[in-house]
């Protein structure tokens, strides 16, 4: 991240910046942090955002000039709404940052009198503040280059954590929005060796070779097609002082034509998003190495690109998921279920507190829930209610889904312990849901997070939100590995 934020406990209006960016709420009226802009444009500011139209309605951006009144040249006028929520902070700064990109410095006088506010400015700020240009040659977007975030002193060290997370995020939001020409198997598995050697995470890969002879049937069929082979990856970060063990398990297709059942050609550009899942473990892995909270975190990387050819995987084909389950493999872009449960099964050698897993798993997700919500399913409701929670808490809308028992018959075979598709259509989500619940080890706590609507922006920008990778689910992972730590879950 090229972010460099800093607090300051200077006046904004007097900081040597291009902008400054201030608060309104409904009226309009101006939020706490903006009294020394007003005064130095004379008590006129109201009079200005009047003029404009500002009405203080939650994300609404107005550019006001200051005629030389203030240091800063340009003033951002970002709307709050009537009672601003931490999000609601979030996402104005976020909104706010967007709107200044090029700028080479900007002040927040946003309300952040508290660690509290000041940590929802600091990350709405930070993940606003994104643009991935890798492979464009002309002209590049732009980011802000420096951040002064007005805020006390004793905020520093809840911000310190906001950078290590939106750092986390970045990384995951570049890696969803790599082509797929650049982001094989064996390169994601490549970064994250590079990310547990600057992290100190222990690391363990299996190559193709080691996935079959491991009996990994899963990702090696799904991997099969391929002439980029796959890979599983095991991360892991140990505290001394830790009794507990969190697993995170996250689905990696680095591009998922459906293979044999091929998905139709609109639409599939952006199925290089599949691997989101697990790069929302890595990145949560690293934001925990960051953070040292008092808890083991493993965390798995079930990575395969999904790809028709004559070695690919058949509908009807049987496969040996590890620990020995048998599937029928009735639908080949049903795949991701299939390397998910490799690691599922596997993760019971971590003797898990608590198994998260992480998946763009189905387009039934988006029809049921839209696309900025997680579908959140759970053998243990009050594990479900808590996670939902603690997305909510971080920004990351969520919803608690069912996984009705009467859709386990849908799934039986003639030929195999379950196929990978059940006989009905219907409740696509929950049924994808049942079918990971098979492989989950007895006695574990588990969730599974369907992340397949808000892994990945197509529409407009909002918020701290951009177009394209969002690392959606990242926040919510290292929220749970604290809230395991701190004995909240």
């Amino acid at each position: 991240m090229t972010t460099n934020l800093k607090l300051t406990q200077n006046e904004p209006a007097s900081l040597d910046v291009d902008a400054v960016v201030v608060g309104v709420l409904p009226g309009p009226a101006l939020a706490p942090g903006a009294a020394g802009v007003d005064q130095a444009l004379g008590g006129r500011l109201v009079e200005a955002l009047q003029a404009v139209g500002a009405t203080g309605k939650p994300g609404e951006v107005h550019k006001l000039p200051t005629l030389g009144a203030l240091p800063a040249s340009v003033i951002v006028a970002v709307g709050l709404g009537d009672d601003p929520s931490a999000e609601t902070l979030r996402r104005a700064a976020g909104a706010a940052v967007r709107a200044l990109a090029g700028t080479a410095k900007a002040a927040l006088a946003l309300p952040a009198s508290d660690a509290d506010s000041a940590s929802a400015v600091a990350t709405g700020a930070l993940l606003g503040n994104y643009a991935f240009a890798r492979y464009r040659t002309g002209e590049q977007p732009e980011t802000v280059e420096e951040l002064l975030l007005a805020a006390p002193a004793d905020a520093e060290g809840r911000v310190a954590e906001d950078t290590a997370i939106a750092e986390a995020v970045t990384l995951v939001r570049d890696l969803v929005n790599t082509p797929p020409s650049h982001l094989s198997p064996e390169d994601l598995a490549d970064v994250a060796d590079r990310v547990a050697k600057e992290s100190g995470l222990e690391i363990e890969i299996l190559d193709e070779r080691a996935l079959v002879d491991g009996g990994y049937g899963g990702i090696a069929g799904v991997g099969q097609g391929s002439v980029n082979p796959p890979r599983l990856v095991r991360l892991a970060y140990s505290h001394p002082e830790a009794d507990k063990n969190v697993v995170f398990v996250g689905k990696g297709i680095t591009f998922d034509t459906g293979g044999i059942s091929i998905k139709p050609a609109e639409g599939m550009d952006w199925m290089k998003s599949d691997m989101g899942g697990a790069g929302a473990v890595l990145g949560a892995l690293q934001a925990v190495a960051a953070l040292k909270p008092k808890v083991n975190v493993i965390g798995y990387l079930a990575i395969a690109e999904n790809m028709p050819s004559g070695s690919a995987q058949r509908p009807s084909d049987v496969i040996t998921i590890y620990g020995g389950k048998t599937v029928e493999v009735l639908n080949t872009d049903a795949e991701g279920r299939l390397v998910m449960a490799d690691a599922i099964v596997r993760s019971a050698e971590d003797s898990p507190h608590l198994l998260v897993d992480v998946a763009t798993l189905t387009g039934a997700a988006l029809v049921a829930l839209g696309v900025r919500l997680t579908g959140v399913m759970a053998n243990d409701d009050d594990v479900r209610a808590k996670i939902v929670a603690a997305a909510e808490a971080v920004g990351e809308p969520s919803w608690g889904m069912p996984l009705p028992e009467e859709l386990r018959k849908g799934f039986d075979s003639p030929v195999a312990d379950i196929a990978n598709i059940p006989s009905e259509r219907w409740g696509g989500m929950l049924a994808a849901g049942v079918f990971l619940k098979e492989f989950v080890p007895d006695g574990v706590r588990w969730a599974h997070l369907d992340i397949a609507g808000p892994a990945f922006n197509k529409g407009e920008p909002y918020g701290y939100i951009p177009k394209g990778g969002t690392g959606a689910a990242t926040r919510t992972l290292v929220r749970l590995a604290r809230e395991v730590a701190d004995g909240n879950l």
